[in-house]
């Protein structure tokens, strides 16, 4: 055999190592994930949550970038199915009904065979202009079997929507109207920490909302068990 020959063989025979090594890598730990939801506020219901078991290539949002058309969907009108759909294929979970203020959502998440394992989770607080909160790819790689971690999540802003609080621009409860609407005429046009409301209890009589509509971060806790 000539040198050549066994030189290519070697490094074909240690190329097919490392990637069985990868593999393994990627296929230990748990991959089913139990996940529970609380919303933390007085008065804010959270659209039906979403959640979304991906690689750590993918972002939700970024703080101070400009939003996505899909989470501008979900911030301004609470419905999350456009951000599920940019990795449609992946482990994913749609809540049915609104997180209403102190109830619990708890469901499970399985990992496919690509071992996605970082958490993404996301709702709008709907008595808002554009206000949402969740997770941005956490990493759940780390856990063992029984362990929990526990992640509190602040109220962020779309910058998408001017923060009016006016009648015919809250699609929550608190006026039931407009939801997405494509303009963009926020001051601060990229994702920010949100700034909380000035409602009409504040000294502002235009707004639609009022004292019970007030938030605190944080607005969600998410408790994640690894099965």
């Amino acid at each position: 055999m000539s040198n050549h020959l066994s030189t290519a063989l070697l490094k074909a025979t240690a190329t097919s190592a490392l990637l069985l090594t990868l593999t393994a890598c990627d296929n230990t730990g748990p991959n089913e994930f139990s996940i529970r939801i609380t919303n933390l506020t007085h008065g804010q219901p959270v659209s039906p949550p979403i959640a979304m078991l991906h690689s750590k290539h993918l972002s939700f949002w970024e703080i101070g970038e400009a939003a996505s058309e899909a989470l501008e969907k979900m911030a301004e009108g609470g419905d999350g199915s456009a951000l599920l759909l940019l990795k449609k294929n992946n482990p994913q979970f749609q809540a049915d009904a609104p997180l209403l203020p102190g109830a619990s959502l708890e469901f499970t998440i399985k990992s496919d065979r690509y071992f996605r394992k970082n958490l993404s989770v996301a709702g709008m607080l709907v008595n808002t202009n554009d206000g949402f909160s969740g997770l941005n790819g956490v990493e759940l790689s780390e856990l063992e079997s029984g362990q929990t971690t526990v992640f509190y999540s602040n109220a962020y802003d779309a910058g998408t929507e001017l923060n009016s609080e006016l009648t015919g621009t809250i699609p929550g409860p608190a006026d039931g109207s407009e939801g997405f609407n494509a303009a963009r005429d926020d001051v601060t046009p990229v994702v920010t920490l949100h700034g909380g409301i000035v409602s009409a209890d504040d000294n502002f009589p235009n707004s639609t909302l009022n004292y019970a509509d007030k938030f605190d971060n944080p607005v969600l806790r998410i408790v994640v068990t690894a099965m």
